[in-house]
């Protein structure tokens, strides 16, 4: 299994590779600089913590991305985030309401880089994603990683957006011509759970 369709299994549900980590670390410039922002030179060790707490959501995907598929299908799950080292890291645990997908999601911050890598596994699997790597700016989180893809090389953005203090959205999109365009496979809807 790649790290896509695995991921592509995770972002079912979620809040949501060494090329894009080796690029986030030397700053030199590698596959997706021509479509990740520069990080930014401010702390961003805190950008996450809107997601601490509960959410229920609601996930539509693509059964089979960069096929022409129309084909969608819907899932609902409870999403539960808990903060680490003060902040500067957090998992979410995903489960969907048949049972059929354990997920977590780890982010952790780089102090060095002012960036996020996010990873996912899933229960199923046993095996974590290829990282993705980003920050937010202008109220959205938007990060990239570089893998292949059924036999050919993709890049993957994944996007937290529509941020308020009870509702918030993610969309994963894959391009497999570098950026030029992008097919989104996966939206989430987050509602905030109140106790």
């Amino acid at each position: 299994m790649t790290a896509s369709t695995l991921r592509l299994g995770v972002a079912i549900c979620a809040l949501l590779c060494a090329p894009c980590v080796a690029y986030a670390q030397s700053g030199a410039p590698g596959p997706l600089a021509s479509v990740a922002a520069p990080a930014p030179a401010t702390d961003g060790s805190h950008d996450f913590d809107f997601t601490f707490g509960s959410w229920r959501t609601h996930t539509s995907h693509l059964r089979h991305p960069l096929s022409g598929s129309t084909d969608w299908n819907e899932s609902d799950s409870t999403t539960v985030v808990h903060p680490i080292w003060a902040g500067k890291a957090n998992i979410a645990e995903i489960d969907t309401d048949d049972g059929a997908l354990h997920v977590i999601a780890l982010r952790l911050y780089n102090p060095t880089t002012h960036e996020w890598s996010i990873t996912f596994a899933n229960a199923n699997v046993g095996q974590r994603s290829a990282p993705l790597i980003g920050h937010f700016a202008n109220g959205r989180g938007v990060f990239y990683d570089q893998e292949d893809y059924n036999g050919r090389t993709i890049l993957v953005r994944f996007t937290f957006m529509g941020i308020s203090p009870d509702r918030m959205q993610t969309e994963q999109a894959f391009s497999a011509n570098g950026g030029a365009t992008w097919e989104i496979n996966s939206r989430s809807e987050f509602t905030r759970v109140r106790s």
